[in-house]
């Protein structure tokens, strides 16, 4: 039976200010995009085409204002998404206000109605990721910040692209209401 969700946003209010201070033309220090990069969380996603090295590279060609060429695609959209943040505060924040104050008490619920769970505790990682809208790890669900959308026009909760993303057109196949895309890929822990 699930009796807790953490909402783990570590990662995210580090790169709040790393996008607040790149955005006024303030040097982010080397050791603060080292730290962001090798955070514990971080770590959980890293793979042979994107690692700890391709997010501090990506991270600090931005800060520098230096050229960024990619070896990869992740390394790519990671670098564009980053630089897309910095392009648009005010939606970003749009992103970043309704992640900080998000109850889950309701998925809790959700997932408990439909059976055994079998873990008491999972924690939902929202990170700076690149083209995989989310991984599971252990009991952890970490959801790639960058494919969560505000709803500006009906003021509804904040919404995430669904697995099926069609990479070519960067357009998402299936929108869902966030807690219901937590439930859904918590069910996926069990």
């Amino acid at each position: 039976m699930l009796k807790k969700i953490k909402i783990n946003l570590n990662v995210m209010e580090s790169m709040l200010y790393y996008w607040e201070a790149t955005n006024e033309k303030e040097k982010v220090g080397e050791a603060f995009i080292k730290a962001v990069a090798g955070a514990p969380e971080m770590k959980l996603t890293y793979g042979a085409d994107f690692d700890e090295e391709s997010a501090r590279k990506g991270l600090s060609a931005i800060s520098n204002r230096e050229p960024f060429t990619p070896k990869s695609r992740n390394e790519g959209r990671f670098w564009n998404d980053n630089m897309w943040m910095l392009e648009d505060m005010d939606y970003m924040r749009a992103i970043m206000q309704p992640l900080k104050v998000l109850n889950v008490d309701s998925v809790i619920e959700e997932v408990n109605s439909k059976g055994d769970f079998g873990i008491e505790e999972v924690e939902v990682i929202f990170l700076p990721l690149h083209l995989k809208p989310y991984y599971t790890v252990g009991n952890k669900l970490i959801i790639n910040f960058f494919t969560v959308k505000p709803d500006r026009v009906e003021s509804k909760p904040v919404v995430v692209g669904n697995v099926e993303l069609d990479l070519e057109s960067r357009e998402f196949v299936k929108i869902e209401d966030l807690k219901t895309f937590i439930a859904s890929k918590l069910m996926e822990l069990k």
